[in-house]
């Protein structure tokens, strides 16, 4: 894969929106605000704020390996157990060895992160998670390299075979692939089409570093872990991953967020959106926006994967129909859509493989709209420090259920009975001995599951 040479040509500050990105030796840097966005490995990491995002990331990252080794340690431990069934002992070995292995093999692999520059306790990390979206992490979509690169042939070329049907394999120009995971798809699009320059873009840096060991045409072998192994066998099956072939020039990844995307005004030519537009932290109004101010005029937006929309605020949890008429009134004509059922992650060790009904679609740009607000993960508050943290209800709700939890926790000295803690919230006239009990139950009961699955 080729070096990433033509990425200033279409990159705008993602800080301050306003000026292109200049190469400065082992940096990018935007001449307007000064900042600097380094390289991991040889990929730019474009995110708003470099510094504060690749700390948050080797946090994350140091977090999940330092639990990786938490839970090969609690293997250890159960396999001290001399009443262990054979069998029983023969899987929890393999796991074990598992575990340590892949943690030694990923640290490798994120050797570019240096995670070891951020140090820090497992125990101090369960209380102070850093603010990525919090569900993303070393084992999220880790299933997804597997797919991409060891044993989803039939998925990947349905996929690609839907992209075909709705967009063909011609006119693509510059193509963006926002949310582009470990890249298999990117790559098959650079690969069977006419795309002159492919950027893939995440904003996950393992799932990035694996599709650059991919796309240079290199191996990986990474252990993957079905969630219902079919067999013994299938507990922690090492799996060799590697592409077809290494990718054709023209082809470049990006680290970066697709909700404050890196790059100037109609850059592209084609912008696909891979399994993101109902899980992304935003409103798909201001989603088909954003890309409609990607796209060049008479640019196309190619959209796969799922509508399962899952917000708080439930009339952003759009229908097939409501998406289709918010892409139209986005500054799209009316898209080219189809609805398909393919294999999904059907790993030939897991019991969870399924198919899937994609919806896709292929909408021309056929009006330039109003850029969308900058998306702001957190309020102002929380940001400057410098305005009063608002008492919202959730927070007063919250306040009190952590005073009644800490409360409670200070009853504990391996002395009291339930009946005794219950006779104390009595005297405090916190609630009733009737309600308290079961409370004190319910409550204890979630303390020792927690316990259990933390060991």
């Amino acid at each position: 894969m080729p070096a990433s040479q033509a990425i200033p040509d279409l990159t705008a500050c993602p800080r301050c929106d306003k000026a292109p990105l200049t190469s400065a030796g082992d940096s990018l840097r935007c001449p307007g605000c000064k900042t600097e966005f380094p390289f991991v490995a040889d990929i730019p990491w474009l995110f708003a704020d470099p510094e504060a995002s690749l700390g948050e990331w080797r946090n994350r990252l140091h977090f999940a390996l330092r639990k990786l080794g938490h839970d090969a340690r609690q293997m250890a431990s159960e396999l001290d157990d001399d009443s262990l069934a054979d069998l029983t002992r023969q899987r929890l070995e393999r796991q074990r060895e598992a575990a340590d292995e892949h943690r030694n093999r990923l640290r490798d692999l994120l050797a570019p992160i240096d995670i070891q520059s951020s140090p820090a306790s497992y125990e101090s990390y369960l209380a102070l998670r850093t603010r990525l979206p919090v569900d993303q992490g070393i084992a999220t979509y880790y299933a997804n390299i597997h797919r991409d690169w060891a044993w989803g042939d039939a998925e990947n070329k349905a996929s690609l075979e839907v992209i075909r049907e709705i967009a063909g394999d011609s006119d693509y120009g510059n193509v963006l692939v926002l949310g582009a995971g470990a890249g298999r798809l990117a790559y098959d699009i650079h690969m069977a089409t006419d795309a002159t320059c492919t950027v893939a873009m995440d904003f996950n840096p393992l799932l990035m570093l694996v599709a650059r060991e991919m796309a240079r045409g290199g191996s990986l072998d990474l252990y993957e872990f079905p969630l219902a192994p079919k067999s013994l066998e299938d507990v922690a099956p090492l799996r060799t991953l590697e592409a077809p072939a290494a990718v054709r020039d023209g082809f470049t990844l990006v680290l970066g967020d697709a909700l404050r995307p890196p790059f100037t005004r109609g850059s592209f030519d084609t912008v696909v959106t891979p399994w993101l537009i109902d899980i992304i932290d935003d409103d798909l109004p201001n989603q088909a926006a954003r890309i409609n101010n990607l796209l060049t005029d008479g640019g196309r937006w190619i959209n796969f994967g799922s509508l399962a929309f899952d917000h708080a605020s439930k009339r952003r949890c759009y229908s097939r129909e409501e998406t289709i008429a918010v892409v139209q009134s986005a500054g799209f004509a009316a898209p080219h859509a189809l609805d398909k059922d393919i294999p999904y992650m059907c790993s030939p060790a897991s019991r969870h493989g399924r198919e899937e009904t994609v919806f896709a679609f292929s909408a021309r740009k056929s009006t330039p709209v109003a850029a969308p607000p900058r998306h702001k993960a957190l309020p102002d508050w929380i940001v400057t420090g410098k305005e009063a943290v608002p008492l919202l209800p959730s927070f007063q709700s919250q306040a009190m259920s952590t005073r009644i939890h800490a409360f409670i926790m200070s009853l504990i000295d391996g002395k009291r009975t339930i009946n005794d803690m219950a006779a104390i919230l009595q005297q405090q006239e916190l609630m009733s001995h009737a309600e308290a009990v079961p409370a004190l139950r319910n409550f204890l009961t979630r303390m020792y599951d927690d316990s259990r699955k933390s060991g």
